[in-house]
């Protein structure tokens, strides 16, 4: 398995420390955002969707086309997921 094959199984399970590497190791992160808010909240709500919106603008090269968007709502999914487990009826 690659490094990058391992990168992106941390994405999956670790979106947050996927996240920080890649702000501190790469320059993946400049001059996708005109200001520092959006990663910031992306950060904090949605690491998984912050990702592979970054990850289109590199890879794509920010054209939203079916794959793109696909993934976009597959990381929607995942982020939003976890939320919804946690909900539980009482009684």
């Amino acid at each position: 398995m690659g490094c990058g094959c391992f990168l992106a199984l941390l994405a999956f399970f670790f979106p947050r420390l996927v996240v920080v590497l890649l702000w501190i190791f790469s320059d993946w992160f400049s001059g996708v955002f005109d200001t520092v808010l959006w990663p910031i909240l992306g950060f904090i709500f949605l690491p998984t969707t912050l990702l592979w919106y970054v990850a289109v603008q590199h890879w794509y090269g920010g054209e939203w086309t079916f794959i793109p968007i696909a993934g976009i709502v597959l990381a929607l999914i995942i982020d939003v997921s976890p939320a919804k487990a946690k909900r539980k009826k009482v009684g």
